[in-house]
């Protein structure tokens, strides 16, 4: 089979497409022909040897996958050959088939594309976490969320106005806000041209903001934890400015504010059924229309190493989709 390959930690540019052997699945694993693999900022990561869990090349990345199940291990019962089917694994979906852990693998819902299957179980599974099991938002609350545009942040606007919260989405430019008002924000921030301290303490009245949703990092962090509410919570997501922020920790005592971790690929492994109850509400709100996910492009699989340059030069909105078996 065709796939791309990580021979060596680097950037995207040495990345290899080629020919590998077929993968096999084990007694409590679920081969699939990979139809579409959506990007994330860890497969940027992955690839250097930068992210939390290295694997030893050679190796695909991916790690969002939409397809049709081959064969299933000797011990699953929950799937069969046929099954048309999202899955979420560190890595191996930029690549014609993957092996997946069984208990990662759920069937895809009938009205759903491979395109929009693929960009949705990590995205949205990491903000719905984030946003009731970590921040525990209510409605009425005020959310922050930096990087907006991104294939997160739109998804934590989208499920946030399903909570009852206000939003305000920050970004880079009008371009990327404009889409985040499309997506639902109520009130935007354009943090290359405002103070985001002082823009955000104004839109909530000098209150400051209940949750802050940071996949960002880097500058942004500290200015965002001065604009917090009392008792307001912090997600930690991500750092996609490349850069892990030192946060003076006498901001939360005079803040009384959390700062929490949010680790969703942890969490779904350990807590496998809380993951599929919080599946099944976001699949319910997919198919009554009230989340949808924000594609950015489609790129083939020979081309992924495109996809990955475009994502660390944060020139995606939404999400970028690798396209395979279509």
């Amino acid at each position: 089979m065709k796939a791309i390959v990580c021979d060596a930690y680097g950037p995207p540019s040495t990345l290899v497409y080629r020919d590998v052997e077929d993968p096999t699945p084990g007694d409590r694993q679920v081969l699939i022909e990979v139809a579409a693999c959506g990007v994330n900022f860890p497969d940027t990561l992955i690839i250097q040897g930068l992210y939390q869990f290295k694997p030893t090349p050679p190796f695909s990345p991916g790690s969002d996958i939409a397809g049709t199940v081959l064969a299933v291990g000797s011990k699953v019962r929950h799937l069969k050959a046929g099954d048309e089917v999202v899955a979420m694994t560190t890595y191996g979906g930029f690549a014609e088939k993957a092996v997946v852990d069984a208990n990662l693998v759920f069937p895809k819902p009938p009205g759903m594309s491979m395109t929009h299957a693929a960009s949705f179980l990590m995205a949205y599974g990491t903000s719905y976490y984030a946003l009731t099991k970590r921040a525990n938002i209510q409605a009425g609350e005020t959310l922050l969320v930096l990087g907006a545009a991104g294939g997160v942040g739109l998804t934590a606007i989208q499920i946030a106005k399903q909570l009852g919260a206000t939003v305000i989405a920050a970004a880079s430019n009008a371009e990327k806000l404009a889409i985040c008002q499309d997506h639902g924000a109520d009130m935007v921030i354009n943090y290359s041209e405002e103070d985001l301290k002082a823009r955000a303490k104004e839109l909530t009245n000098g209150k400051g903001v209940d949750v802050i949703y940071d996949p960002v990092g880097g500058s942004y962090a500290e200015p965002a934890l001065r604009a917090i509410a009392w008792e307001g919570r912090y997600l930690v997501v991500g750092f996609a400015a490349g850069e892990i922020p030192k946060i003076p920790l006498n901001l939360a005592l005079l803040k009384g504010c959390q700062i929490v971790g949010v680790f969703w690929g942890s969490y779904a492994q350990r807590q496998p059924q809380d993951n599929m109850a919080d599946a099944m509400q976001l699949i319910q709100w997919f198919n009554e229309g009230k989340i949808t996910p924000h594609i950015h492009g489609e790129y083939p699989l020979e081309n992924a190493a495109q996809a990955l340059e475009d994502m660390q030069a944060r020139k995606v909105k939404g999400k970028a989709i690798i396209v395979v078996n279509r």
